[in-house]
C-alpha cells in the first residue's frame, strides 16, 4: 500500500482510540471543559451507562455561534496559543481533540449561548459530517448531548462493560471532580434517577460536608484539615487518621492545579508520611490538593491527562511528606483540657494522687521506674479542683495488660505495652534524627555489578548517598563498591539495600529507604524494651504514663499502627446501664 493521507475523519477515530476509552472519559473530557469555561453548576444526565445517551450541561461562558464548528475541529481550543502556554498550562484541557474525537465516534448535538451573545445556536456531528449552525432554545452557557456511543465503530462497542459497571466509572469520575471544585455544584442522573446531587461548597464546613458525602462519614468523622504553604506551593486537604485505613488504596485523592491525577512521587510521599502508624498492608486515605506555579508542573505527560510531571519532584516530595508527617504528628491526646469544677466528681478525683497542674505536662518520677530506671517518687497532693488532663488519672491495672483512667469526659482505656512503645520508639527517633548518621566501614567492601545508567546515578547523587551513611565508589562502568554503611544496618545486606535506594532514587528522585529500615530497627528495640504485659504497675507510674503520652507524638497508635487508648463517655456508659430509660 503507498504512503497517503489518512481522511480527517480516521485521524479523529484513531485519537479518540486515546482519549475516548470507555462512556466515562467522555464525562471527564465534557465536564473539564465546562469547568474550564467558568462553570457553577453541571447537570450530568446518563442512559443505559452512558451507551445511548451522555447529556452535560453548564452555566459557563458559552460559544459563540462562529465558533461552534471550529470547537468540533481538530486541534481547536482556546486555551493555549503557543509553546509559552503550553509549558504553563491552568486549565484542565488544552490540546483540542475532545471533542472532535468524541464527535468521531458517537452522534454529538452541540448546544451554546454564549454572555456576550443575543441568542442560542446549535449544531450537530454525525459520522464526521458537520450541520450548519441552526437556531436553539438554550440559556447562558453550553449543553453537550452524545448519543449512541461507538456506534460506528462495532469493535470499541464490544469492549463496553455492562451497563451497572460502565455507570460505576461514570460516578467515580464525577466524584473525583466534585472534590477537585468544592465551589462547583454537580447533579449526576442515570436513566432519570438523581444519584447525586450536590451544591455547592463555599465555606470549610460546606467543603467538609461535601467530602463526608463523597468519601463516607467514617472518613469525615476521623479526618484532620491539612493547610500547608512553602516554597510557593500549596498543600490543602484532609487526611485520615491511622485508625481509618483501608485494604487497597481506594480513597486516594490527589489534585495539581485543580486536576484529577494519580502520581508515584506523591503516593511515595504520603506513604513515607504514614510509614510507622500504620499496620503493614493497610492503606491510608486522603483528599490532597496541590497548587502551584503551572510552570513547575508538566500537564502534557499523558493522552489522557491522568498524570503529571513535576519540574522538581524532589521538592515536592519532600514538602508533602513534611507537611503530612507533621500532621500525623499531632495526633496524640492532649488536643485541649477540661476544667473540673466543685462536684462529686471533682471531689472523687482528689482522692487520688494528683499532681501540681504545673506538672501536669512533666514526666514524673515514677516514669524511671515504669522505664525501669528507678524508683518511683512521691506525687503531690493538691486538694482544690485544677484542670483535668486529657487521659485524666489512673484508677486502676487490668490483667496486667490495661491501665483504667477517669477523665472529665468518662473512663478511658490504655493498652499500656502498646503506648509505652510508641513513647520509647519516639525518643529513639529523636535522639537518631538528632545526630549525624554513624557510618560502620565492611571489613570486605561489597562489589555490585550494576547498569551504566544506575553507577550514573550514584555518582550524580554522591552528597546523598553519603546523608545516608553509605559510602560508595566506582569501580567501573558497570561496577559499583560499597565501603561504609550504617552502623544500625551493619548486619543489613549491603547490595539488596543499594539496590532498594537505588530504585528509589530512579523513580521519585529521593529515596527514605535507610531511613525507614533504621526507624525499624529503632522499632524493634522500643518494642523490646517497653513494658511488657503482666507487669504490675503503681498510680504513679500508671499516672506518669499517661503524662507521657499526652506529650508524645503520635501517641494514639503503636509503632505497628495498633491504637494505644480509647475512651468511654459516661453517656455511653449510662447507655450500656439503661440509665435514665
Amino acid at each position: 500500500m503507498p504512503i497517503q493521507q489518512l481522511p480527517s475523519h480516521l485521524v479523529n477515530q484513531i485519537a479518540a482510540g486515546e482519549v475516548v476509552e470507555r462512556p466515562a472519559s467522555v464525562v471527564k473530557e465534557l465536564v473539564e471543559n465546562s469547568l474550564d469555561a467558568g462553570a457553577r453548576s453541571i447537570q450530568i444526565d446518563i442512559q443505559a451507562g452512558g451507551q445511548k445517551l451522555i447529556r452535560i450541561r453548564d452555566d459557563g461562558a458559552g460559544i459563540p455561534k462562529e465558533e461552534l464548528a471550529l470547537a468540533l475541529s481538530r486541534h481547536a481550543t482556546s486555551k493555549i496559543a503557543s509553546l509559552d502556554d503550553l509549558e504553563a498550562v491552568a486549565s484542565l484541557g488544552f490540546r483540542g481533540e475532545a471533542l472532535p474525537s468524541i464527535a468521531s465516534v458517537a452522534r454529538l448535538v452541540l448546544s451554546s449561548q454564549s454572555r456576550d451573545g443575543d441568542a442560542a445556536w446549535q449544531v450537530e456531528a454525525d459520522n464526521g459530517e458537520l450541520s450548519d449552525a441552526r437556531p436553539a432554545a438554550h440559556p447562558v452557557g453550553t449543553t453537550v448531548e452524545v448519543h449512541d456511543l461507538f456506534y460506528n465503530t462495532p469493535a470499541r462497542r464490544r469492549f463496553l462493560r455492562t451497563e451497572r459497571t460502565e455507570f460505576g466509572h461514570i460516578e467515580k469520575w464525577v466524584r473525583r471532580l466534585a472534590l477537585a471544585r468544592p465551589d462547583v455544584a454537580f447533579t449526576l442522573t442515570h436513566n432519570r434517577r438523581t444519584v447525586l446531587g450536590l451544591p455547592a461548597a463555599t465555606t470549610h464546613e460546606d467543603r467538609q460536608k461535601r467530602v463526608a458525602s463523597i468519601c463516607g462519614e467514617p472518613f469525615a468523622e476521623q479526618s484532620v484539615h491539612i493547610a500547608h504553604e512553602a516554597d510557593g506551593i500549596a498543600l490543602t486537604g484532609w487526611i485520615a487518621l491511622p485508625t481509618y485505613n483501608r485494604s487497597q488504596p481506594d480513597q486516594q485523592f490527589w489534585f495539581v492545579n485543580g486536576r484529577s491525577i494519580a502520581d508515584k512521587t506523591l503516593s511515595h510521599a504520603a506513604r513515607h508520611a504514614y510509614r510507622d502508624v500504620l499496620f503493614h498492608g493497610r492503606y491510608p486515605a486522603y483528599v490532597l490538593a496541590i497548587t502551584m506555579d503551572p510552570a513547575g508542573v508538566d500537564a502534557n505527560a499523558h493522552p489522557a491527562k491522568h498524570e503529571v510531571r513535576f519540574r522538581d519532584g524532589r521538592r515536592i516530595h519532600g514538602i508533602v511528606s513534611q507537611a503530612i508527617e507533621a500532621a500525623l504528628s499531632d495526633t496524640k491526646p492532649g488536643g485541649h483540657t477540661v476544667a473540673a469544677v466543685p462536684s462529686p466528681a471533682a471531689t472523687l478525683q482528689t482522692q487520688r494522687p494528683m499532681p501540681l497542674p504545673g506538672a501536669v505536662r512533666e514526666s514524673l518520677a515514677g516514669y524511671q521506674a515504669l522505664a525501669g530506671h528507678g524508683q518511683s517518687a512521691a506525687v503531690q497532693f493538691d486538694e482544690r479542683p485544677q484542670e483535668i488532663p486529657p487521659l485524666g488519672y489512673a484508677l486502676a491495672q487490668v490483667a496486667g495488660v490495661y491501665v483504667l483512667a477517669e477523665n472529665a469526659d468518662g473512663l478511658v482505656i490504655v493498652d499500656m505495652h502498646a503506648a509505652h512503645e510508641r513513647i520509647l520508639y519516639e525518643k529513639l527517633k529523636r535522639g537518631f534524627d538528632d545526630k549525624a548518621v554513624v557510618r560502620q566501614p565492611l571489613l570486605v567492601p561489597a562489589s555490585v555489578s550494576v547498569a551504566g545508567n544506575e553507577a550514573d546515578l550514584v555518582e550524580a547523587n554522591a552528597e546523598i548517598f553519603e546523608d545516608l551513611g553509605l559510602v560508595i565508589d566506582r569501580a567501573g562502568p558497570t561496577s559499583l563498591v560499597i565501603r561504609e554503611v550504617p552502623a544500625l544496618l551493619r548486619n543489613a545486606d549491603a547490595e539488596a539495600l543499594l539496590r532498594d535506594v537505588l530504585a528509589d532514587l530512579a523513580q521519585s528522585g529521593r529515596s527514605n529507604r535507610v531511613e525507614d529500615l533504621c526507624h525499624d530497627f529503632l522499632a524493634t528495640m522500643a518494642c523490646h524494651h517497653s513494658v511488657r504485659a503482666n507487669r504490675m504497675l503503681t498510680i504513679h507510674e500508671m499516672n506518669a504514663l499517661l503524662r507521657e503520652m499526652e506529650v508524645t507524638e503520635r501517641a494514639d497508635q503503636c509503632n505497628h499502627g495498633r491504637p494505644t487508648w480509647t475512651a468511654i463517655s459516661m453517656a455511653q456508659l449510662d447507655k450500656l446501664f439503661l440509665r435514665g430509660q
